[in-house]
């Protein structure tokens, strides 16, 4: 009897078998949060990865692992496995980490040049937003506040050079007034300290401020913006009221570690292409006021780059800073 059939049948089930190997995703994918829910990441990474799984078939499962300011979430995701089953909904505070741990002489947690972009999903202007226990309703009348009472208001927020601390460190500079700093695990915290009353401010992502502005538990005085939100189309800009360059945006965007396989980037990429078109996915992020700013690889990897450059300029100006007790 030949044998030449059972070798064909056994190369062709080799090949099949190679074929299902090199298929991706054939498990579950890791989208790793650094901060803990209820944050800008927390809160943009959970309807990106439940739209993403309608496009993969496999589940997106979200990790959150917070820690400095973020440092410990994305350093785990800059060492992980490059094979496309761990990404990071990063927040533009990737960029701010390594600058200041170079401000502080520290061993980098990780390098920029450790991750690859996929796709950026959104970016919004921080909110300044205060207790409603405190006696303002403007930033004239916050800095006039806080001028009278020298280090005596206090402000929290997701961590020392974090996405929420740049901001405030900005206006605190620009308006020449002091005020205590309370850092904390992530956006999340930075609100529930604000809302509990331990700190009167805090500065907030619109997604992550909304429900407890719809619900009177914090109130927005003005916004980093450019331009004033659409969802909080009565609260001014620093801009417009004279602050020049007190101007900043939190993005967040899916990133990997360096050195994904083309095609599993390439299947990503497009599972996020199509998440922000999802019905779903619109109609969350629009409930939160969050505004999708989708830009692929390319274009992401560019407006990273350049926002990278701008962060850095800004903790060198900021300088060295400490937590206030």
């Amino acid at each position: 009897m030949s044998t030449r059939p059972l070798v064909a049948a056994a190369l062709a089930a080799f090949a099949l078998a190679a074929g299902a190997q090199e298929q991706f995703p054939s498990r579950a994918i890791t989208m790793v949060v650094a901060f803990p829910p209820g944050g800008v990441a927390d809160t943009t990474a959970r309807p990106t990865a439940a739209a993403m799984e309608k496009v993969l078939g496999q589940p997106v499962t979200i990790t959150n692992r917070p820690g400095a300011g973020g440092a410990v979430g994305n350093a785990v995701t800059a060492n992980a496995k490059p094979d496309g089953y761990t990404i990071l909904m990063a927040l533009s505070s990737i960029s701010v980490i390594p600058a200041a741990d170079e401000l502080f002489h520290r061993k980098p947690a990780y390098a920029l040049d450790q991750f690859v972009p996929i796709a950026l999903v959104s970016a919004d202007p921080t909110i300044l937003v205060v207790h409603p226990s405190l006696p303002v309703k403007s930033l004239k009348e916050l800095v006039a506040l806080a001028r009278a009472k020298p280090g005596e208001l206090s402000f929290s927020s997701s961590g020392l050079y974090g996405a929420l601390h740049m901001p405030m460190e900005m206006f605190l500079y620009a308006s020449k007034v002091k005020m205590r700093h309370l850092p904390t695990t992530g956006g999340g915290p930075a609100l529930t300290a604000v809302l509990g009353g331990h700190v009167e401010l805090t500065a907030g992502g619109p997604a992550a401020i909304s429900g407890h502005v719809k619900s009177g538990k914090v109130r927005p005085i003005v916004s980093w913006g450019a331009e004033r939100h659409p969802s909080y189309p009565e609260i001014p800009t620093f801009r417009e009221l004279g602050y020049k360059d007190v101007e900043y945006y939190i993005w967040a965007g899916l990133v990997g570690p360096r050195g994904i396989p083309d095609a599993a980037l390439t299947v990503l990429r497009g599972a996020v292409r199509k998440a922000v078109e999802d019905p779903v996915f619109k109609k969350t992020m629009a409930s939160v006021g969050s505004l999708v700013q989708y830009k692929d690889a390319p274009e992401f990897g560019k407006y990273w780059e350049a926002d990278a450059k701008r962060l850095a300029r800004l903790v060198k100006i900021v300088g060295k800073v400490e937590a206030k007790k």
